[in-house]
């Protein structure tokens, strides 16, 4: 067997690979690291130190252990994990509706979410629109923000038109009607772009931050990326390091700021690095299910 020819262009292109790597890998880890140093020795990481200098997780207990951190973190999963199952279905119902032959008047259609997808509402319009529907300071107000976005709405529709006409075709000889083939048809077969988009939408409801500071006024029904930026950006120590009794014996005095952000920006990522080895997990079963077989 001849092994295989390891050109320069392979060389070059893997150590480029490997250095773009450890520019995100490193910085991910030396925040764990100092999240994860007893607060007495944390002065004595140096640069991009790896490991912790000893262990502790006073940290992560004083940031979950504030009620207002534990609250923005499920307000955070509960606009993450319903906003993303809504936008995955009603934009694959919505391709799967465009993509059908005899639909009158596709092309204005198609025009019409072309121009809004280049010509985005201002924050005053949306602004607007969430205090006529009455979603200011709810929830449902982030979970229904941008239901579709138009560049995944396409790409769904460039997957769902690979699908065979006549196995549809076959299906509503059957019987089937238009809710029967979505679900027990198109659904499944366009598991790779669902998967696809889905992670896009998540990562997109978990990391809004911005429309979440405007349309979600109140304390309670803050997120955690909001406090995340007040602590991290706007070094508002006083909006995580409130629930000192936590710290027994410990003196709050002796925490160390940095270590306390890294503690946040952790958990605020631990969500989404959870997230893509399950992705990445069906996404691979999905091609190798979806390969052709002679």
């Amino acid at each position: 067997m001849v092994g295989k020819k390891i050109t320069v262009s392979k060389l070059v292109i893997g150590l480029l690979l490997t250095l773009l790597t450890l520019t995100m890998f490193v910085p991910i880890v030396n925040l764990f690291a100092r999240a994860l140093s007893q607060p007495d020795r944390v002065h004595q990481l140096k640069g991009y130190d790896l490991l912790p200098k000893g262990f502790s997780l006073i940290n992560f207990q004083v940031v979950l252990g504030n009620p207002i951190v534990g609250k923005a973190l499920l307000n955070s999963l509960f606009i993450t994990v319903v906003g993303t199952g809504l936008c995955i279905f009603f934009t694959t119902i919505a391709a799967y509706v465009l993509t059908r032959k005899n639909l009158v008047g596709k092309t204005p259609i198609m025009i019409f979410l072309i121009i809004i997808m280049i010509f985005e509402p201002g924050i005053v319009q949306e602004y607007m629109v969430m205090k006529d529907l009455h979603l200011l300071d709810s929830l449902w107000s982030m979970v229904l923000y941008r239901m579709i976005n138009v560049y995944y709405l396409i790409i769904m529709m460039r997957f769902l038109e690979e699908i065979p006409e006549s196995l549809l075709e076959a299906a509503r000889i059957d019987g089937a009607g238009h809710m029967t083939l979505f679900i027990r048809i198109v659904m499944p077969l366009a598991r790779i772009p669902l998967l696809t988009i889905g992670m896009f939408y998540a990562i997109a409801k978990w990391n809004e931050f911005f429309k979440s500071s405007i349309f979600l006024s109140s304390r309670e029904n803050t997120v955690l990326q909001v406090l995340l930026r007040q602590f991290v950006v706007e070094r508002d120590t006083s909006t995580l390091v409130g629930a000192a009794n936590l710290l027994q014996n410990n003196n709050i005095a002796q925490l160390d700021f940095s270590s306390l952000k890294a503690a946040t920006i952790v958990i605020a990522m631990i969500p989404i690095l959870m997230l893509y080895p399950i992705i990445l997990k069906y996404y691979t079963s999905g091609v190798m299910d979806g390969g052709v077989k002679e």
